[in-house]
């Protein structure tokens, strides 16, 4: 028997058995593994510009690119979480005592009117409507503050996955460029094909994030403020659903704002019904049109649909983390097809 030839695969035998092993280890941890490699790769040009201020600090650079990361990001959604749960527990007692009923009352009222007259042949009860909208809106306020207040509950183990995810954020950015040339080193790949795959990585978690992510929540800050201005109550908690609805295809944030003008029409609130919807279309509905494409840049733009969809299949899959995470595995997926697809030409 030939030792030399068993050699390559008992190496490689041994090497797949302790990959399998630090896979459990670190299965833990992958979550915020995951989301410090997304940070550390959209706020790359912040650590960059301070790594030249500091004069070449990578260490130092790394810990300043996170405290300006923790005040500006962990605040306000600190913030906004608190704020959600008590607009969702208001809205939830208004649903209750019957405080919001005359308003579901009036608004289905109208609809059923409107079916009775274009589609006399469909039978809709305008009670049933509003006591089915009645409920199904506060089954899921209710889960909404069951699940923040599991959130809450859990602050140990926030804490514990928040410390490890600072960790490996401070380690990537400091060793971040020798971590990636030692996996071109080891991989099999060709390290022109390694690079493009790191670039076009990079790329897609820049216009994903950017691109969709970025454009939906300024869309939904700009709704709740809105709102805010004009009157409409549990502002931060609409302008949060506001920024999932602007995921949705061909619908957006319209289908939180019609609402909202309309509430505002009903109410009797002319003036700020109409303030409201020259907002929507100003602050709120131009915004893909001039503000997504310079966020997109060059990075691969994802029809909305996919995105759509890893966002909420996302959310099931992965928890809160699936918004990011769950847009960033389909576009990892196409990048890893464009590589095949320009591999197999170029061996053609």
């Amino acid at each position: 028997m030939n030792v030399k030839i068993l050699q390559p695969y008992f190496l490689l035998g041994l090497i797949a058995a302790s990959s399998v092993l630090v896979f459990f280890i670190f299965r833990p941890f992958l979550i915020a593994l995951v989301l410090a490699a997304i940070f550390a790769t959209v706020l790359h040009p912040l650590y960059e510009g301070i790594y030249r201020w500091t004069h070449r600090s990578p260490g130092f650079a790394a810990f300043v690119t996170i405290l300006i990361a923790l005040v500006c990001i962990l605040g306000p959604l600190s913030f906004v979480a608190v704020q959600i749960a008590n607009d969702a527990q208001d809205l939830y007692v208004s649903l209750s005592d019957g405080t919001s009923r005359a308003y579901l009352d009036t608004v289905f009222g109208f609809v059923n009117s409107a079916v009775a007259t274009y589609a006399p042949h469909l039978s809709l009860s305008a009670a049933d409507l509003s006591t089915s909208f009645d409920q199904y809106v506060k089954d899921g306020l209710q889960w909404l503050i069951q699940n923040l207040g599991g959130a809450f509950g859990s602050a140990a183990r926030f804490l514990a996955t928040l410390f490890l995810f600072l960790i490996a954020l401070y380690y990537l950015f400091r060793d971040g460029d020798s971590l990636k040339q030692t996996i071109v080193r080891v991989s099999p790949l060709v390290d022109a094909d390694d690079n493009m795959v790191f670039s076009q990585l990079r790329l897609s978690v820049q216009s994903v994030v950017r691109g969709s992510l970025v454009v939906a929540l300024i869309q939904g800050v700009l709704t709740g403020i809105g709102f805010a201005i004009f009157g409409v109550p549990n502002s931060v908690l609409w302008g949060v659903v506001a920024a999932f609805s602007a995921l949705v295809p061909g619908i957006g944030t319209s289908l939180i704002l019609i609402p909202g003008i309309a509430y505002l029409f009903i109410a009797g609130a002319t003036t700020p019904a109409i303030g409201l919807l020259i907002w929507s279309v100003l602050a709120v509905g131009l915004i893909d049109n001039f503000l997504s494409p310079r966020l997109m840049g060059r990075g691969m733009q994802l029809h909305p649909l996919p995105v759509f969809l890893s966002v909420f299949g996302g959310l099931i899959f992965f928890g809160p983390v699936g918004v990011l995470l769950g847009p960033l595995c389909t576009s990892t997926l196409f990048t890893f097809l464009s590589l095949y697809q320009n591999i197999r030409r170029q061996s053609a």
